[in-house]
């Protein structure tokens, strides 16, 4: 049972971590070997902060016995978009593979098969060691601005209405992957007013295009 708010611990298997203390609604999945840090703790739970992307949730106490102590803090990497551009196959190749698998959408999945929408690029981008900040919104923040003209395979695409709260990363040629809601699984859609209903739809809501262009590089303390 962790019980120092000042050491860092590493996950035994993969969690479930909760947006409140009465585990009624995922906020997101946590990977095995990913590393946290205890910010309160009670009998219940413990409010934790996960190292590669600062998000942060509640652990239920059921699951105290799949962390311990980490004998060696997470050290965030430095990874620039040179370096990023010799992934997005593998990173696109994550997405098409998940996409095979039987699933469907999960609010807060991120460790598959099912999957949010930012879960799945997370994950993706994960797979290769380039963390991204775990949300929609806040993906969007991180990228670089870019117009719909200068998408490459492996940008992402935001929607909102008017909010972002999605997102998807564009496959090339007119087409995007991304963890549907619309659709209840992975799924490829056209850029374009087109397709399908369900493609025109997410076509219409639209926001942004963005570019990743360096690891995500952790900022909280606490």
């Amino acid at each position: 049972m962790p019980t120092d708010p000042t050491k860092e611990y590493i996950c035994l298997d993969n969690l479930n971590l909760y947006d409140l203390p009465e585990f009624l609604k995922l906020a997101t999945q946590v990977a095995k070997t990913r590393h946290l840090v205890i910010l309160e703790q009670s009998q219940e739970y413990a409010r934790v902060r996960l190292c590669e992307d600062d998000y942060k949730g509640y652990l239920a106490s059921r699951d105290f016995n799949k962390i311990k102590e980490s004998t060696k803090p997470y050290q965030a990497a430095v990874i620039q978009r040179a370096q990023i551009e010799k992934h997005l196959l593998e990173v696109i190749n994550f997405t098409q593979l998940a996409r095979k698998q039987d699933n469907y959408y999960l609010w807060g999945g991120t460790v598959g098969p099912n999957y949010d929408c930012s879960g799945l690029i997370q994950a993706a981008f994960a797979s290769v060691g380039i963390w991204l900040p775990r949300d929609s919104y806040q993906q969007e923040e991180f990228a670089r601005k870019i117009t719909k003209e200068q998408l490459i395979a492996g940008d992402l695409i935001f929607f909102g209405s008017p909010r972002i709260n999605h997102v998807a990363l564009y496959l090339g040629y007119g087409s995007y992957i991304h963890s549907s809601g619309g659709r209840n699984r992975i799924e490829i859609d056209q850029l374009s007013d087109n397709g399908d209903e369900v493609s025109q739809k997410y076509y219409s809501q639209i926001v942004s295009y963005g570019r990743i262009e360096q690891s995500y590089q952790p900022t909280s303390l606490t």
